[in-house]
């Protein structure tokens, strides 16, 4: 693997391997409908609950609850649903009759002792008109039934909720105060909008940063220029051949590497994750945030302003530095930090993707593909990697690695900040739609090589590769949305799709057009050279 030579090149590559790393893979789950057995009467779907409380007439905290696979279904809207009285079970594990009077209420038990059907049949024989239990963890478990068991003898509706929703209606009873609950189901809808809003954001990106180089190259250059004096201008080509190797330019050995260590720091994650890793994690992401938005930011002012930069300061440390280059610095210091003390805001998510964006695109004008031979072993090692982890990692650790790592799980509440999301809008249940950062990266890269080869090679849009992978990685991502929804939304390895709607397009146009041994072992510095003694 070739470093870059310069200072400023040696920190993206720091930030490219990290984020390479942490780039998860599109993970979401909208369905708790498990695998536990299903019986007659005992085949209903578990669907999410939402619990509406009050207390002495004041509403709580709603909480969120699942259904059982029998018993009553209950209404999909508020407005249909009956608001209860709420009584522990008397024992409070509704294994034996109750001495509570439970008649037209909710009898609240908690979980143990006995299936969750004798709980139901307990309650039910009691005259309950609904059963809550509680549960012992704080997760939501899945209320089957045993094989034998008489479900169909159920006529009221069962639902579990986690322990700490639990403890906070038990302190409410205990104090004597009067507890009301409402349950209702409602429907997540099968397509959010922001799922077309996260599509068009993840292939702008794309776009963005295979196109960046166009927007920074002459600015870069003319600034250098610039600088130079009278009797370096001799020396301008040479500065420009040394530009080239500010890149780092990954081979086949490197490729197989990366992804094996990607694999262990996967690892590292699921077994180590904690509060304090995702902070550290977190500081990172801010680190890189802000030289990817100052990159971006002092670039497009520079392209619209030619002179904004020429005001010069000399500082302690710093040395010469540009106004402007500081004056921005502040500025996206001041926004990741802002962003850092709200990330649990509702509006957290916007300041995420932004210092995202401009993360991927300053890591992508460093880290670049030579030929399609190494973009092929990395994306295929990639492709392998994404399907083990999210598919495959069960049998070894009986639940999936990429998806417990992606939704934090043992966190302390944190999240993992390298993926983009967006907030879906129209579901009653919120949540977020996302995609990993290794979703954009890896396939960037090769549409970045395609854009490099045609601009080299002096190809059109129709006859050149950039256009065409770029829409092959929109199709691979709108492939990855319909399996999440095919898949009742459990989480899809997006390389799954995006590389062979890439890397296979690519392959297919360069064999149809007898282009694929050039594209295979291509050189850009026997390319260049081969241009610049065609212009002389």
């Amino acid at each position: 693997m070739t470093f870059p030579s310069r200072r400023s090149c040696s920190l993206h590559t720091i930030f490219f391997c990290i984020f390479f790393l942490i780039g998860l893979s599109f993970a979401e789950e909208a369905s708790h409908d498990g695998d536990s057995p299903k019986f007659p009467a005992c085949d209903h779907p578990y669907n999410l609950v939402k619990v509406k409380n009050w207390v002495n007439g004041a509403g709580g905290e709603t909480l969120t609850g699942i259904t059982a696979r029998f018993g009553a279904l209950l209404p999909k809207e508020e407005r249909n649903g009956v608001r209860l009285t709420a009584i522990f079970s008397n024992p409070l594990n509704s294994c034996s009759p109750s001495s509570s009077k439970l008649s037209g209420s909710v009898a609240m038990a908690v979980r143990g002792d006995c299936d969750f059907t004798t709980k139901a049949k307990v309650a039910q024989s009691g005259g309950a008109a609904a059963l809550l239990v509680i549960n012992d963890k704080e997760e939501l478990a899945e209320m089957g039934c045993e094989k034998d068991s008489s479900a169909q003898d159920v006529s009221i509706p069962v639902v579990l909720i986690p322990k700490s929703g639990g403890e906070s209606l038990n302190r409410s009873v205990v104090d004597g105060q009067k507890v009301e609950l409402l349950f209702y189901a409602p429907v997540r809808p099968p397509m959010d909008l922001s799922v077309i809003f996260l599509w068009m954001m993840a292939v702008g990106t794309v776009v963005c940063a295979s196109l960046w180089s166009e927007i920074a190259a002459s600015e870069e250059a003319e600034e250098r220029y610039n600088e130079l004096s009278p009797k370096e201008t001799s020396n301008v080509s040479a500065f420009k051949d040394n530009a080239e190797k500010d890149f780092l330019d990954i081979d086949v050995k490197s490729a197989v590497v990366f992804v094996i260590t990607a694999s262990a720091f996967l690892l590292l994650l699921y077994f180590f994750m904690s509060s304090w890793f995702v902070w550290l994690l977190i500081v990172l992401f801010c680190i890189g945030g802000i030289e990817g938005m100052h990159n971006c930011i002092t670039t497009v002012i520079l392209r619209i302003c030619k002179n904004c930069g020429r005001k010069k300061l000399n500082l302690p440390l710093l040395g010469e530095t540009s106004l402007l280059s500081l004056i921005v610095l502040f500025c996206c210091v001041a926004f990741a930090i802002f962003w850092a003390i709200n990330r649990q805001a509702s509006y957290s998510w916007a300041g995420q993707d932004i210092l995202g964006i401009c993360l991927m695109i300053t890591v992508l004008q460093v880290a670049r593909l030579p030929n399609i031979k190494v973009a092929t072993v990395l994306l295929c090692c990639a492709f392998v990697y994404d399907i083990f982890w999210v598919f495959l990692s069960p049998i070894i650790f009986h639940q999936s690695v990429m998806i417990v790592v992606a939704r934090g799980d043992n966190s302390g509440g944190e999240t993992i900040p390298m993926l983009l999301r967006i907030p879906r809008f129209a579901d009653p249940w919120g949540g977020y739609d996302m995609i990993g950062f290794g979703d954009i990266l890896f396939p960037c890269l090769l549409v970045s090589f395609a854009f490099r080869y045609d601009k080299t090679n002096k190809k059109g849009i129709a006859n050149g590769y950039f256009i065409w992978l770029t829409v092959g990685y929109g199709v691979g991502l709108f492939l990855t949305y319909l399996g999440l929804y095919l898949m009742n939304g459990h989480g899809q390895p997006a390389l799954l799709y995006l590389v062979p709607c890439t890397l296979g397009t690519c392959v297919l146009l360069a064999l149809v057009r007898g282009e694929l041994k050039n594209l295979w072992n291509y050189s850009s510095e026997e390319a260049s050279s081969r241009v610049s003694s065609g212009d002389a």
